[in-house]
């Protein structure tokens, strides 16, 4: 057999050889491609209440809050209390100088002495006159003179008197005291600032009796009403507080174009401060919606998904469908589209489930 001969005949041996070894490994790969079910976990999917909430920032006050301002101009020598501090009702706060008005005191307490002295003289005058009139040595119309310096001494008297206790008076004034039992706010004024009537030293508050003050912008004005529910939330969304409203003004803010309402809070969480900016959420209505969990939803490029069990002809199997969600509600979505109430939505593995996977649904 010639070389060209035997070449071929190997060749033809390589190929038979090569397609037995195909048809012999096609039943096997044929095994091979059948995967088993995955087990995944899921929900049949009910309407419940869902409460028809807006969100805002609400103020927290105090229905017994005092500001604290001086009654009288000066600069400050002292201040007694800082912030924070519990105070009781005549508790000293802020000293003013109260030099100027001592000295304008004595000074007027030395005219009471020199007015007690013109007294004193026309008294005795008239107690002369009247003994020279009873005499014959003088006439009326000199003891109804002696009479009428003795009235205006007097009267001049007593408006000094009246001076000096107004004076006095107002020298008590020079120390401010808190007008109520409370906590003291913030104190901005330190010694050598400069008071005047107008400034606010502090403010007095009491930790009982809060309110939440919250600005709804006037689109939502025909909604609003006594009663509606307010909840204050946390850091992580949870309800820490919730109460009636107690207050609709009738009046709208025309820098903000909102209207003020306030809600009593009956009993204030520990962690609520007065003066503090917290999350709230007003509670308009509640209606029978079908929500889906949050982790039974994948999102791509904008839209939603979900995996929901089907069981046909082939078995048991996950079934991606788009789905349209309005907003949260605690832990779930709002479904708008693309569910209905009984399905069973898949909310386990759905990273690696693809359309039409075969599934064990628990």
């Amino acid at each position: 057999m010639s070389y060209r001969s035997r070449l071929f005949c190997l060749v033809a041996a390589i190929a038979l050889a090569g397609c037995r070894g195909q048809s012999g490994s096609q039943p096997a790969g044929a095994a091979g491609g059948a995967f088993p079910p995955m087990d995944v976990s899921a929900v049949a999917l009910t309407p419940r209440s869902v409460p028809q909430t807006s969100e805002y920032v609400a103020t927290v006050r105090s229905l017994r809050s005092t500001t604290v301002q001086p009654q009288v101009e000066g600069f400050v020598r002292q201040v007694f209390v800082k912030a924070g501090d519990v105070v009781k009702a005549g508790q000293p706060i802020v000293q003013i100088d109260p030099d100027r008005q001592q000295a304008s005191v004595s000074t007027t307490e030395s005219t009471r002495v020199a007015r007690e002295a013109d007294l004193a003289y026309a008294k005795a005058q008239l107690a002369r006159m009247q003994r020279l009139f009873d005499a014959g040595a003088v006439s009326r119309v000199e003891l109804e003179q002696a009479e009428t310096a003795a009235k205006t001494a007097r009267a001049q008297l007593d408006t000094v008197t009246a001076q000096i206790r107004e004076s006095q008076v107002a020298l008590q004034y020079y120390r401010v005291t808190a007008p109520t039992a409370g906590i003291v706010g913030e104190v901005p004024v330190r010694a050598g600032d400069r008071v005047t009537t107008g400034t606010v030293i502090t403010t007095i508050d009491q930790a009982e009796g809060l309110e939440a003050y919250l600005n709804v912008p006037l689109e939502r004005v025909t909604q609003l009403r006594t009663g509606l529910t307010v909840e204050l939330l946390d850091e992580a969304g949870q309800v820490i507080a919730s109460d009636p409203v107690s207050f609709v003004s009738p009046r709208a803010d025309d820098a903000t174009q909102s209207v003020l309402v306030k809600a009593t809070l009956r009993r204030p969480p520990p962690s609520i401060r007065i003066m503090q900016y917290v999350r709230a959420r007003v509670v308009w209505s509640t209606a029978e919606r079908l929500t889906v969990p949050v982790v039974a939803l994948n999102r791509v490029n904008g839209q939603y998904f979900a995996f929901v069990v089907e069981t046909g002809e082939k078995g048991t199997v996950a079934r991606q469908r788009p789905v349209a969600v309005g907003e949260v509600s605690g832990d779930d979505y709002v479904v708008t589209s693309g569910l209905a109430a009984g399905d069973r939505v898949i909310t386990s593995n759905l990273q690696k489930l693809a359309d039409g996977a075969p599934v064990k649904a628990s």
